[in-house]
This record gives structure tokens, C-alpha cells and sequence, in this order.
């Protein structure tokens, strides 16, 4: 039997954090390294734990999620981030994918669905919403010019077009004559594309517009108080 997926969980509801960590409790193919609570503690703890899927909520701390991500994967690009989300906010998860993330879970998921997003990541591969492709379709199309690695491939761009019409991944396999995990591992492969460009854009590169990740990973304050406008 394989080794259990290691996580690590960060979220500053107790009630929340409490009843994640006994979901995961019950799935034998995952294990709990640790639960935090905040984002400073996370970014203390968690490089030694070495987990291989980080939970992390997306609105930890009113705000410090999405920032918290952006300085762990900065620091651990080996790391592997999914975000907990009480809703499907495409502002925020797009800007969490931005940030290092490679997809999202609801905190209402039953555990098989818990499983799956989590093995998936594990894995390296990914699953987008329709709403998400819509966004990260737009944004590469109509965003600055790109670096050649982080330009979409004819397939990448066609599976968001599939999925912006509403095709599960399933679907978009069976349109494409591919297999199920190739889909995910293309999503997945968008994720880093993504991730590239906004790391090239926190080290000053695309200009002035190009500073958004590094003011978020250094006055998150200032972030939260952005995203309430």
C-alpha cells in the first residue's frame, strides 16, 4: 500500500480547522502533519514538515491567504498549494493561481471529493471551473506578451476553450481523444505558466504593472484593504 498524501492545514476558524482535521482523520489515504491557524505560524512551521499538499484558506486572516501562498511558494517552489474556499469566488481563486496555487476545494466537499482534488494536486495535475477558465483564458490572450515557455500551447488554449463552453474535464477528454489525467496534467501545466509569470513580474519584469504579486507578498495589509474596494 503507498505511503498516505502528508498535509498540512491552515485556517483560522477553529470550528472549521477542527472538523477538516477529523475529515482528513478519516481517509486513509491522506495524513495530517499539522493544523495552523495563522499565516505567520504557517510560514514557521510548515518548511519543516515538508508536506506534500498544503490546504490553506483562502481568506485566512481576513486576507492573508492568498499572500501566505505567495511567500511560501516563493521561498519552496516544490511546494503544492490547494486553496479552501466557502464559495466559488473567481476573483479570488484566479488571484490565488496567481500566487502559486494549483487549485481550489469548497469547504462543504465530502471526502471523496476531498480525495480526489488532493490526489490530483499530489500528482501534478489539476481541474478548473468554468468560471476560472473563462479568466485565465482572457488573461492570456489579452495579457502582455509572454516569455515562449509561458505562452499557451494549440491544445492548453483549446482545452480552456472547451471548458469555458461548460465540458467537465471528462468531456474535454473524450472531444480531444486524449486521456482524463492528460487533461489534468494540461491544467496543471497552465497553473505553472501562470505561476512563472507572476514570479518574473515580482522580480520587475512587464514594467510597472508587473509589481502586484510583490506588493502582495510584502504589505498584505495593503492587499486586503485593495480587495475591499
Amino acid at each position: 500500500m503507498p505511503s498516505p498524501i502528508r498535509i498540512a492545514l491552515v485556517e483560522d476558524d477553529r470550528g472549521t480547522r477542527e472538523n477538516l482535521v477529523e475529515l482528513l482523520g478519516h481517509i486513509p489515504e491522506l495524513f495530517c502533519l499539522g493544523a495552523f491557524e495563522t499565516a505567520s505560524e504557517a510560514e514557521r512551521e510548515i518548511p519543516s514538515l515538508s508536506p506534500d499538499v498544503i490546504l490553506i484558506d483562502i481568506k485566512l486572516g481576513e486576507g492573508d491567504g492568498i499572500p501566505c501562498v505567495a511567500r511560501l511558494k516563493r521561498a519552496h517552489p516544490q511546494f503544492k498549494f490547494l486553496m479552501l474556499a466557502t464559495y466559488d469566488d473567481s476573483d479570488l481563486i484566479f488571484q490565488s493561481l496567481h500566487a502559486g496555487a494549483s487549485g481550489y476545494i469548497l469547504k462543504r466537499s465530502v471526502a471523496t471529493e476531498l480525495l480526489k482534488a488532493i490526489e490530483a494536486g499530489h500528482r501534478g495535475g489539476a481541474t478548473m471551473s468554468m468560471r476560472i477558465a473563462r479568466k485565465v483564458l482572457t488573461h492570456f490572450q489579452q495579457g502582455k506578451p509572454q516569455a515562449g515557455n509561458e505562452r499557451l500551447t494549440g491544445q492548453e488554449e483549446e482545452i480552456l476553450r472547451l471548458l469555458t463552453k461548460g465540458l467537465t474535464e471528462s468531456r474535454v477528454a473524450d472531444r480531444l481523444g486524449i486521456a482524463h489525467w492528460a487533461v489534468l496534467s494540461h491544467l496543471h501545466e497552465i497553473y505553472e505558466k501562470m505561476h512563472a509569470q507572476s514570479h518574473a513580474m515580482a522580480n520587475g519584469r512587464n514594467g510597472a504593472g508587473g509589481n502586484k504579486l510583490q506588493q502582495v507578498i510584502s504589505n498584505p495589509n495593503e492587499y486586503r484593504r485593495q480587495d475591499r474596494e
